[in-house]
């Protein structure tokens, strides 16, 4: 339920922002910077299944509450428990912290309840989650952003906002049946909502790129270049093959494609400054 592989990601982010932005804090600084998002995280996607239960038995009847191995109200106790501990981690680091827990702890619930419905504004919401842990980590070390930060940030948003895209087209017969979604491909089409994924993950290519050739301690990184080479390569296949693919096999392994690539991109970042 708690979906622990994107909780991993999340702390990858972090790391790799305070390492930008400075260095490690101190080592109780650090732990609680990072069981904010683990528990954050494990909030909005407990959430998520309790306000989708009828989403999941048509698209993901795997889920714990669709199979029954959890109740509705599990959901809703483990989405307590893990807001309160990861806001009350984030207000021992400082305000910056616990200003940015707080807001996107209430977020999470929002989305869940009703920004994902709202075509785009939803996916807007996921992609700036997959971002906001840059913003996070950095103001646990410093006050200050740097511009590596602010791009890195950018290029992961834009990322995640196309692979919400696709997931919108991937659950489009769940959404629309089970909770009557007005996601993008209701109101433009699947091969529009495709195609722009698709231009939406070339801007975060470009990023890439521009990272690699004009902002330190990226620029001529060949570790770098190599890691965030592959990534770029994994999210043409993924962009491209939706504008081409219908079929729920490709669209399972488009999301694990997507997915992989992502945290290769995040461990690159974090390698990168060490």
């Amino acid at each position: 339920m708690t979906r622990i592989e994107h909780s991993i990601m999340l702390v990858i982010a972090v790391l790799a922002a305070e390492l930008l932005a400075g260095g490690l804090p101190s080592l109780p600084v650090l732990v609680l910077s990072l069981i904010t998002p683990i528990f954050i995280s494990m909030a909005a996607f407990a959430i998520n299944d309790y306000f989708d239960f009828r989403v999941d038995k048509i698209n993901k009847k795997n889920r714990p509450l669709v199979t029954g191995e959890l109740k509705a109200l599990d959901a809703v106790y483990i989405t307590l428990a893990s807001l309160i501990i990861g806001i009350t981690a984030s207000l021992l680091i400082n305000f910056s912290a616990f200003v940015i827990a707080v807001v996107f702890g209430a977020l999470a619930i929002l989305y869940s309840y009703k920004l994902k419905g709202i075509a785009v504004v939803g996916n807007v919401y996921i992609a700036f989650s997959m971002a906001i842990p840059f913003i996070f980590g950095n103001y646990v070390v410093s006050q200050n952003i740097g511009a590596g930060i602010i791009m890195v940030s950018v290029m992961i948003f834009m990322s995640g906002l196309a692979r919400e895209i696709h997931g919108t087209i991937r659950d489009l017969k769940g959404d629309s049946v089970a909770r009557n979604l007005r996601t993008l491909p209701r109101i433009i089409g699947i091969e529009a909502s495709a195609a722009l994924a698709f231009l939406i993950y070339l801007v975060a290519i470009l990023i890439s790129a521009y990272l690699f050739f004009f902002v330190s301690p990226f620029a001529y990184n060949l570790l770098y270049a190599l890691m965030i080479g592959t990534t770029d390569l994994m999210l043409l296949y993924t962009g491209i093959g939706f504008m081409f693919r219908r079929d729920q096999k490709f669209y399972g392994l488009a999301r694990n494609v997507s997915l992989a690539a992502m945290a290769l991109a995040l461990v690159a970042i974090l390698l990168v400054p060490l």
